[in-house]
């Protein structure tokens, strides 16, 4: 697409619907109040299409410069080559206008499309002789008072080099959020798009593969659609995301291939899939409250959808929401599990303590509870039960009245020898001859 045949009406109308008009409204307006210096979006022709006149005006200097029709084409002009220069290099770009001021250009690029917020309007130097001749030279053809111009320089604010690249930084914050916002309606777009090609292409195929007898394909469509969110349910309890994303897809286009005309039914039916997956999340180990709360924002925000392809995009996201709270969950159940075998573990270690026995007392499997507290506390079970004995029995070796062997037994190990061996190996000496350092 050629952005010098569209017009600045359809630009500006097309970077609105991607960020909206009064975001970037209330994102040059803090800039300009925090700053003092007027920020305007404008286009690689340096057409103006968000100001911030209503918040901060043009400095006196620029007002009367740009009271001239050919002033104001000067200034288009030195916009749209900033804007070109800033696109190009991709950072902030500092420059002066056409009558001699300081600007700074920021770029914005997204698609095809490009932009620039422009601010400025200041001097980086006193102005002397020199420079008023400069601009009596600049304004040379324009139908404007030169010594009012003149006396509206001398007014002008002058800033430090810091203070100016200070500005531009800000402004290209500024610039990059834009960005950052109008992308992620890109990509929503993106999404529903590749999203709303599947499903096209699913339908044509079963389109092109019709045959007669209606009636009987009915209902052999609704009893597959009840054996595909069976499974689908099997598929999110089990916490097969990608599988259940690819069912729920086929699931999609089953319904909107039935009822592609009405709206409300496709979405009464969807609703039903909601019923189905968030009940499997709680199944699978989701937090049933939080799926509760889940299922009220979900059936709001399905009441204000109008388009078959947001629903889609809608169902695949309610969808992966639910999934992440079985894992979320499930981090926490884990937890909780973790602690709870290392605690049993602190409180009995002077017995004889198997990993089935640590299982039972936290309701896992050995295996699953072996590999969730390996993972938590990058130790074995065994290996954190020893850990705890010999911390035990290094308190008791700083006691006189037990010798080693009795601190072996009271510290879980039954055989001394294995005792010496253990703790040798963990703090590097025998504990004989720890007890010989601690007392």
């Amino acid at each position: 697409m050629n952005q010098a045949n569209i017009t600045p009406e359809k630009e500006s109308q097309w970077l609105e619907k991607l960020v909206g008009r009064n975001l970037l409204e209330k994102m040059l307006c803090s800039f300009s109040k925090s700053t003092g210096l007027k920020a305007i979006l404008v286009d690689t022709q340096g057409n103006t299409l968000v100001s911030t006149d209503h918040e901060i005006k043009d400095c006196s200097f620029c007002r009367k410069i740009r009271a001239d029709s050919s002033g104001i084409r000067k200034c288009q002009r030195s916009y749209a080559r900033a804007c070109t220069e800033a696109a190009k290099y991709g950072e902030p770009y500092i420059f002066r206008c056409h009558a001699g001021l300081i600007m700074w250009a920021a770029p914005i690029v997204l698609n095809e499309y490009v932009f620039s917020i422009i601010c400025g309007q200041v001097l980086m130097w006193e102005p002397e002789d020199y420079f008023l001749e400069e601009i009596e030279e600049m304004v040379k053809g324009l139908d404007v008072d030169v010594s009012a111009v003149k006396w509206a320089a001398a007014q002008l604010e002058v800033m430090s080099s810091d203070k100016v690249q200070a500005a531009a930084d800000l402004l290209f914050i500024v610039a990059n959020q834009i960005m950052k916002s109008g992308m992620t309606v890109l990509e929503q777009r993106r999404n529903i798009t590749a999203q709303q090609a599947r499903l096209a292409e699913e339908i044509q195929a079963r389109k092109r593969s019709e045959v007669a007898m209606r009636t009987i394909e009915s209902r052999a469509v609704s009893i597959n659609s009840l054996d595909k969110e069976h499974e689908l349910k099997t598929m999110v309890r089990n916490g097969e995301k990608r599988a259940a994303q690819q069912l729920l897809e086929n699931l999609l286009v089953d319904i909107i291939e039935i009822n592609l005309e009405h709206l409300d039914t496709v979405k009464t039916r969807v609703v039903e899939l909601v019923v189905i997956i968030s009940r499997a999340a709680v199944d699978g180990g989701a937090d049933l409250n939080a799926i509760l709360q889940q299922n009220s924002l979900f059936y709001l925000e399905l009441l204000k959808i109008t388009k078959t392809e947001e629903i889609c995009l809608w169902a695949r996201d309610m969808l992966e929401t639910f999934m992440n709270q079985i894992d979320l969950n499930k981090d926490q159940k884990n937890l909780q599990a973790i602690q709870k075998a290392a605690e049993y573990i602190r409180k009995n270690y002077r017995n004889k303590i198997t990993i089935e026995d640590i299982a039972q007392v936290v309701y896992l499997s050995p295996c699953y509870v072996s590999r969730i507290f390996k993972q938590g506390l990058g130790c074995t079970l065994m290996e954190y039960l020893t850990q705890v004995r010999v911390e035990e029995a290094k308190t008791m070796l700083k006691n006189p009245k037990y010798n080693v062997m009795q601190v072996a037994e009271e510290s879980g190990f039954e055989d001394p020898a294995y005792f010496t061996r253990v703790f040798k190996k963990l703090e590097g000496i025998t504990p004989s001859r720890y007890k010989q350092y601690a007392l």
